[in-house]
């Protein structure tokens, strides 16, 4: 803010001209003429001329001074204005201060009482050091007005003055400055500044708080340091006591706090506080007490808090007796806020206290009082005051260790303590001294403090490495009585390190001390610079692994490994013997204070510590006497002797010599009566001691092994001898328990015997050890009734562990072993035996013992295996004896025994020997009988076993397969098998091995399974047929004597086998046809027929699978498909009629459809040939060939060998699932067709496809078979269209022109399948025609096909004059040509072919007719979708009289067609009430429709139309059918009767009467009836009588009417025609051609519009009006009303 005045003044100075000083005055002295505020601006440019003037005169300070002077006096000014007016008498001042100071006494003369402005001006001029001359005079004008001060800014103003005269000479008396000296002495000043004092607190009212009190405290400070010393003491008191009265007052405690502190402090410069001040200690300590905080909140608390303690500070220097008193009095009390503030000022004041014996002592006692009173509120200060403590060495001291202990709690990891508390007890213990910390580490304490505090000493090591000091070792262990040794210390920092992620950091912070203190810079003489290099390299690597793993990942033992190592390398470095000793006496010590049971793993490291100790040694007389000691030592604990075993087994590996000579000799204790004390001790006591040592020693021998792995073949085998001689010569009897424990020691010593590393060396003893086992005083002398103890099972245990080891025991060795082994064990009595008489506790003791025995038996049987792999077959057959026992448990431990060998033998693969089973197939055939095992645990166990052979043979077979280069990737057959699927199930035993078997051993094992077929042992007879079974249907192409076993089996199945026996063996059968198809079929067919119900069962099985039934019918097939010639029944071959009789019962119940449906074209092809071949032999139908009985088995039908053949057919569809096909051929006799000669191959096409069913509704296999099957069959039919036998040809070509029905086979690409149908037809026999126009027929439903058919329509016609069935295709074939066909291409045809089908409506065949009018539908039904044009029109209306005689036919299949054709027709034409009289009135009802029709067609008006049709009816008047005659005449009658005859022109009404008596002479009388009946109803319709011409043309006329109709207009008169010689009726048919070539334009304007008509009642004429001629004499009246026509 100066800096920014300065710059505003420089402007200033810049703008306004120099005025000089008279000019400001005379400013200053009239400020009512000066603007608010420039007054002060005067006054600042006035202070800076003033300062910037080297020298004023007198004169001119004087004039200044006056006028700022006045200016104060006279002015209210502000506080700004008064600043600036002083600063401008300070800057006087300097130039002539005694000028200023007068003539302010002038100024203050005047007045009783200095104004307060002039007040304050004076109290800071005063302060300036060139006023001291007068601070004499103005502190004696000040005192008087003291007493006359009243208001409060008077009193202010007069503190700023005694402020100031006291700043100012006690300035001067701290200086000592002669050169500007006081005017006043110090005694006269001391007395001034006490009278002062007395004023201040008599006059002034000091007893309330308010400005005065607080500034009035404020200069007291000053003026006790002007008072002396023994006055002021005096004066101590009632000081004191009015400060405590002002702080009752409430006067704000600063002031008061502030004041007392500067009169202590004004009290301690004399170097002593007097008798005053020590009886006010109480009531100060309350007082200040009061301003100490424990957490400052604001700078008033602060300020309060420092002058408090710096009070504190100065009372404790002067009465620090009483002040510890009085502190630690309070830190006794129970006020916690007491004892809390007591410690944080104590420990602030700490360092004014003179330390002694007797205040440590008191201090400590206070600290553990209330460290047990673990107090929470007083814990953090508390350890800020022990903190304080700490500085001051009272750690060392007696009770020192209580506090350690103390802060070792609060600061351990998980503590209740808070984390500040906790850190602050970390950094206090970094005061305790190394040596301490470290005797702390090696003493037990919680494991929680032990990671802190190993920090602690960490860091302390490191920072006194860091400063230079000597480490740890270097100094401290020359005091091994008072610290802990390098010994101690080196092995608990190891033991610590063992776990090392115990609450994460044990390990770690262990090995950082251990870093911390290693000696690198020692001068010790053991303890050198070796060690240090030791310890700086491999810990920091040993902290990183530790670091790099987590305690999920890692390895303990490698770790305790590592420790180890690092152990041996220390001790390596240290090369001390002395030392050593001292280090392995230090771990014994440690070693007893630990127990097995909470600290084993520790126990057993300092074992192997011991041994690497040894083991670092040079000295074999050092090594060999701690040994002994050793071994010496006492070994009641089993762990123990572990742990002594461990340790020498360390040594024996760079001491191995000594380590051997050492036990050699100890074990004489065991065998010399002459030394060894174990004969000194009590009895009872002699056994127990023989086993320790027993056991310690074999112990040592097997660690020895274990550590030494190589060159200790002659030293092991030397052992052997040793372990022999130790029983035979033992010193004392010999039990069972003795016998148990030594041989309890063997297995532990042969066990690590057995995992070195000795491939090449050959133990002389290993056959003696093996035989002294088995010996009469072991495992010969257990009894073989029961079981007792474990001795069998801990001998074959050593046998066990004697399999690494050569030489290998030979075949005699191991059958007198094994033979030992199954008598001591499997001839055991069964456990229940061996349980009785034995409580609940004995019962499951012996159980367990049981079982640990055969588990040994199975490891002594695994590792003769691993001994001798390829002796597997032997150890099998050593069980045969037991396999085959009749007792149940003797059978079940040896098959448990071989379970164990085989799955053991499967399980190692690594193997590098051949295992071969030359008796494989006895083995199989062994274990598959046990599978059939009435116990369900032999049958159970026979399943493992077959399976680990089944195992083993697979992995042979890949091993041989890898010898032979072969690297082809096996399927994972052992997933597939398991013990589970061989449980019970023999037939998949036999299908698992029989690719291992020979072709010898395959028929060995079926001819002897085909033996226990008859066995009467149900399960065995199964298993013996599932076993032939399955051995034949995976190797039955292998199998030798194929006859020799058909005949057997056929054999066997005469017997009462069970059921599922039976089918076992039957499909064994059949199984073995399908691997030998020509074998077994030829001697099945060459049985006689018919055959007996066996044969037929065996054909009947022949059908369940699928390569069977392929090779079978295979061989069928063919035996079917050779040629065999016609020949006489007696002279016929028998062999196909065989194979249909085989059929029938293959087929009958097949399960292979798939099988059958591979095959079917082949198969139906043959069949169908051979049923026309055995039609050929003329065969008698009493010949039976086969008998079949019905569902319930009754009743049996014969067959002879065509209805053989039938049936053969039809089982053969009903296999293929063609159910359809069959009842159809059942529903039109198809069968009876096939079993003709003549119509054979019309069968076929019915079988084939329906040729009678509807366009879209074809049936027979065409429709019913998978596309694939029926280009299938096509492939067949082809090569045998052109056969030289003319039954194949005609069943190839009926077949294939019905497969040409089907889409797919008729576009089959590259064929061209019309070459063959063209010349079918040409072809003179009618059968191959009507075959061919099939074929053309069927061609012609496939788009594409129209096209190139179209052009065969001529030739095509040409066949409708055949002979009936060929026309019959012909029709069909027109019809699909122009039904397929489109547009213009359907249309011509359709009127090419007009002419040509129009007679064949009325054809005298019934499937002429039926066929033509069925195509018509079809062909209308398609024509009218193009709409046709004139000439197709007129093609119609051609048909409509055909249709309407053919109508009346008395064939309702004739009927029925022709009703669908008029249908079709009306709704072409548009007449739609035609459409439905034709679709809802009964087809027989002709009459109705005839009306109907007739009625419709004269409604038309058109009379050329109804003439051309009533003309084209007189061609039926011709007819040689009286049928078709009747028909014409009807139909005549009933248009007639439509038509008004008075409208009908004469001629036209004549040649009807004409046409019709010209049936008068007709030959049947029924005809002449109706002709009569007709000719009436026309004369009723005229009202004119019949008997002459010229009498009806007068009555037909009707007057009124113009020109009558011609209905024949184009027929000349009867008179012309006569002159050319023709009647006129001849005339009229010769014009027939220019009647229908009417105009097109007068046809389409007659036509009538397509409306309803009204449907007419329906009228049927009785059959005798047109048979019977009995009516003729009948009067029309009575006809009329017969027929009942209105």
């Amino acid at each position: 803010m100066q800096e920014h005045q300065g710059m505003t003044d420089k402007r200033d100075d810049s703008s306004i001209p120099p005025v000089q000083i008279n000019t400001l005055l005379e400013s200053i002295q009239n400020p009512s003429q000066q603007v608010p505020g420039s007054v002060a601006h005067f006054l600042n440019l006035l202070e800076r001329k003033i300062l910037s003037s080297k020298k004023i005169n007198v004169s001119m300070c004087q004039n200044i001074t006056e006028v700022i002077l006045n200016y104060l006096l006279n002015t209210n000014s502000k506080t700004v204005q008064e600043e600036s007016a002083a600063a401008v008498l300070l800057a006087i001042e300097v130039h002539s201060p005694k000028v200023v100071i007068s003539n302010f006494w002038d100024q203050m003369n005047l007045q009783n009482l200095p104004q307060p402005a002039l007040l304050r001006t004076l109290g800071k001029l005063i302060l300036y050091q060139g006023m001291a001359p007068y601070i004499g005079a103005t502190w004696s004008y000040v005192l008087p007005i003291l007493r006359k001060a009243q208001t409060e800014e008077e009193r202010l103003g007069l503190c700023n003055v005694i402020n100031g005269l006291a700043i100012n000479a006690r300035n001067h008396i701290l200086g000592n400055d002669d050169d500007k000296s006081m005017d006043i002495t110090q005694e006269m000043l001391s007395f001034k500044a006490c009278l002062t004092l007395r004023v201040l607190f008599n006059r002034w009212p000091l007893k309330i708080k308010g400005k005065v009190t607080e500034e009035t405290l404020s200069i007291l400070g000053n003026l006790f340091f002007l008072i002396s010393p023994p006055k002021l003491k005096s004066q101590l008191c009632w000081l004191i006591r009015r400060l405590l009265a002002l702080n009752k007052a409430g006067v704000k405690p600063f002031y008061i706090v502030q004041c007392l502190s500067q009169l202590l402090e004004a009290v301690a410069a004399s170097g002593s506080g007097g008798k005053n001040l020590a009886s006010k200690l109480d009531d100060l300590v309350v007082l200040l007490s009061s301003q100490v905080t424990w957490k400052v909140s604001n700078s008033d608390s602060l300020q309060n808090h420092k002058i408090a303690l710096k009070s504190f500070h100065i009372m404790t220097r002067l009465f620090h007796h009483e002040m510890v008193k009085l502190f630690l009095k309070s830190m006794d009390g129970s006020d916690k806020s007491n004892v809390t503030l007591a410690l944080k000022i104590f420990r602030d004041v700490f360092q004014e206290v003179p330390q002694n014996t007797e205040l440590k002592n008191e201090v400590m006692q206070t600290i553990i009082h209330l460290i047990k009173e673990d107090s929470k509120t007083i814990r953090l200060p508390l350890l800020q005051f022990i903190e304080k403590l700490g500085t001051y060495n009272y750690f060392t001291l007696e009770k020192g260790d209580v506090v350690i202990n103390h802060l070792i709690k609060l600061s351990e990891l998980g503590s209740t303590s808070d984390e500040e508390t906790r850190e602050l007890s970390i950094n206090i213990l970094h005061l305790v001294s190394l040596p301490r910390l470290i005797t702390l580490l090696c003493q037990p304490m919680r494991p929680m403090a032990y990671v802190p505090l190993c920090k602690i000493a960490t860091d302390i090591a490191l920072k006194a490495q860091a400063l230079g000091q000597p480490p740890y070792l270097s100094s401290y262990h020359l005091k091994s009585n008072e610290y802990p040794s390098p010994q101690v210390i080196f092995v608990n920092l190891l033991l610590s390190s063992l776990r090392p992620y115990k609450l994460k950091e044990f390990g770690v912070c262990s090995l950082w001390l251990l870093y911390a203190l290693h000696p690198i810079n020692s001068l010790h003489p053991v303890i050198n610079f070796k060690l240090g290099q030791v310890w700086t390299k491999e810990i920091p690597n040993m902290i990183q692994i530790l670091e790099k793993h987590t305690e999920e990942n890692f390895i303990q033992k490698e770790w305790e490994k590592r420790l180890l190592l690092f152990s041996s390398n220390s001790l390596l470095a240290i090369h001390d013997d002395y030392w050593l000793k001292d280090f392995i006496e230090t771990i014994f010590k440690k070693m007893q204070s630990f127990s097995w049971l909470q600290q084993e793993r520790e126990k057993f490291f300092l074992y192997k510590l011991i041994g690497h100790t040894l083991k670092c040694s040079d000295d074999h007389n050092f090594v060999f006497l701690r040994l002994v000691d050793i071994l010496q030592s006492p070994q009641k604990e089993e762990l123990e002797r572990k742990g002594i075993g461990s340790a020498i087994s360390i040594v024996a590996t760079n001491h191995l010599k000594t380590v051997l000579i050492v036990l050699q000799d100890h074990s004489k204790i065991l065998t010399d009566k002459n030394t060894s004390p174990v004969l000194n001790l009590k009895k009872e006591l002699q056994q127990e001691e023989w086993i320790k040592i027993c056991n310690t020693i074999y112990l040592i021998y097997g660690r020895i092994f274990q550590e030494i792995k190589s060159d200790m073949g002659a030293h092991a085998d030397f052992i052997l001898s040793l372990i022999i001689n130790h029983y035979e010569n033992c010193i004392i009897e010999k039990d069972k328990e003795l016998t148990l424990n030594y041989l309890n020691s063997v297995v532990m010593l042969t066990n690590n015997l057995a995992n070195m590393n000795l491939p090449d060396f050959q133990f002389s003893f290993k056959i003696k050890m093996v035989y002294f086992m088995m010996s009469q005083e072991l495992v010969k002398q257990e009894p073989t009734v029961f079981i007792s103890n474990p001795i069998r099972q801990k001998a074959m245990m050593i046998i066990t562990n004697f399999r690494k080891l050569k030489p290998p025991l030979q075949v005699e060795e191991k059958k007198e072993l094994l033979k030992v082994c199954f008598k001591y064990i499997v001839g055991l009595p069964p456990l229940e035996v061996m349980q009785k008489d034995l409580s609940p506790k004995e019962s499951q003791a012996t159980a367990n013992l049981f079982r640990d025995t055969l588990q040994a038996l199975r490891k002594m049987l695994e590792g003769l295996v691993m001994e001798m792999p390829n002796w597997v077959q032997n150890y099998l057959e050593f069980l045969d004896t037991w396999l085959n026992s009749h007792k149940d448990h003797e059978r079940e431990r040896a098959l448990w025994c071989g379970v164990r060998i085989l799955s053991f033998t499967a399980k190692k693969h690594n193997f590098n020997v051949d295992i071969e089973f030359p008796r494989l197939g006895q083995l199989v055939k062994l274990l598959a009988i046990l599978c059939q095992d009435h116990v369900d645990n032999i049958s159970f166990l026979a399943s493992q076993a077959v399976y680990s052979l089944y195992c083993i043979m697979l992995h042979k077979k890949k091993l041989d397969q890898e010898k032979k280069g072969i690297w082809e990737e096996l399927p994972n057959k052992e997933g597939v098998y398991s013990a589970c699927v061989f449980h019970n199930d023999t037939s998949e035993i036999a299908k698992a091995f029989a690719e291992y078997f020979t072709p010898k051993q395959v028929t060995n094992l079926v001819m002897t399974a085909m033996e226990g077929l008859i066995d009467s042992r149900a399960k065995i007879s199964l298993a013996s047929g599932q076993l032939m079974n399955s051995a034949m249907e995976e190797r039955g192409k292998d199998v030798l004597k194929v006859d020799e076993i058909v005949d057997g089996i056929y054999d066997r199945l005469r017997s009462q086998l069970e059921p599922a026996t039976r089918r076992e063996t039957l499909q064994a059968m059949c199984s073995l046809a399908g691997n030998n198809a020509h074998n077994v079929m030829t001697l099945l067919l060459k049985r006689p027929l018919p055959w007996e119900r066996i044969n037929m069962e065996l054909w009947r099985v022949f059908g369940t699978r699928r390569k069977t039934t392929i090779n079978v019918l295979q061989l069928l097939i063919s035996i079917l498909e050779e040629r065999h010639p016609k020949q006489g029944f007696k002279e016929m071959s028998f062999r196909p009629v065989a194979v249909t009789c085989a059929l029938c019962e293959m087929l009958s119940e097949t399960t292979c459809k798939l099988a059958l449906l591979e095959l079917y074209p082949r198969l139906l092809l043959a069949v169908l040939n051979h049923v026309y071949w055995v039609i050929e032999q003329n065969v008698p139908q009493n010949m039976v060939v086969y008998r079949r009985e019905d569902m319930s088995g009754t009743k049996s039908k014969a067959f002879d060998p065509v209805s053989c053949a039938l049936e053969a057919v039809k089982i053969m569809l009903r296999a293929a699932e063609y159910y359809g096909v069959v009842s159809y051929t059942d529903q039109y006799r198809g069968w009876d067709l096939l079993s003709s000669p003549k119509y054979y191959y019309m069968g076929v096409i019915e079988l084939t496809s329906n040729p009678w069913t509807p366009l879209s509704h074809p049936s027979g296999l065409v429709r019913n078979c998978d596309p694939s099957i029926l280009h299938r069959v096509m492939r067949e039919v082809k090569p045998l269209l052109y056969s030289v036998e003319d039954r194949q040809k005609i069943m190839a070509r009926a077949c294939f022109v019905q497969l040409l029905w089907h889409q797919s086979v008729a576009q089959t690409l590259g064929e061209n399948f019309l070459s063959h149908l063209s010349k079918w037809i040409r072809e003179p026999n009618l059968i191959m025609k009507e075959i061919g126009l099939r074929g053309i027929s069927n061609l012609a439903l496939h788009p594409g096909q129209v096209g190139t058919l179209a052009s065969l329509l001529p030739v095509i016609r040409s066949f409708l004059k055949e002979e009936e069935l060929v026309a019959v295709q012909a029709v069909k074939g027109l019809r699909n040509i122009i039904c397929y066909a489109d547009g213009i291409v359907t249309k011509r045809a359709f009127c090419s072919i007009a002419n040509q089908l129009r007679p064949l409506i009325n054809d005298e065949r019934d499937q002429v007719r039926i066929s033509a009018t069925s195509a018509l539908s079809h062909m209308l039904h398609q024509v009218y979708k193009f709409r046709p044009g004139p000439r197709t029109r007129n093609a119609l209306y051609s048909f409509l009289v055909p249709l309407l005689i053919s109508i009346q036919d008395n064939n309702i299949e004739v009927a029925k067609v022709c009703g669908k054709a008029l249908t079709e027709w009306a709704i072409g034409i548009g007449w739609i009430s035609l459409r439905q009289t034709f679709q809802n009135t009964i087809i027989t009802d002709h009459v109705k429709i005839l009306e109907e029709t007739c009625k419709c067609l004269v409604s038309t008006n058109q009379s050329q139309l109804v003439g051309k049709l009533l003309f084209q009816s007189f061609g039926f008047l011709k007819s040689p059918r009286p049928f078709i005659r009747a028909a014409a005449i009807t139909f005549i009658g009933q248009t007639v009767m439509k038509l008004n005859v008075n409208e009908i022109h004469e001629e036209d009404v004549e040649l009807l009467l004409n046409a019709l008596q010209e049936l008068n002479d007709d030959p049947e009388e029924s005809i002449q009836g109706l002709v009569s009946i007709t000719i009436k109803k026309m004369q009723t319709a005229s009202y004119v009588k019949t008997s002459t011409r010229s009498y009806l043309r007068p009555n037909l006329r009707v007057p009124g009417f113009g020109v009558k109709k011609r209905l024949f207009k184009n027929i000349k008169s009867k008179d012309e025609g006569k002159k050319k010689g023709i009647s006129k009726l001849s005339k009229l048919r010769h014009w027939k051609m220019s009647l229908w070539r009417s105009s097109e334009d007068s046809i389409r304007q007659s036509e009538p519009s397509r409306i309803n008509h009204q449907r007419f009642p329906r009228r049927i004429l009785p059959q005798k009006y047109l048979l019977s001629t009995q009516d003729l004499d009948k009067s029309v009246h009575q006809v009329q009303k017969e027929l009942k026509i209105s």
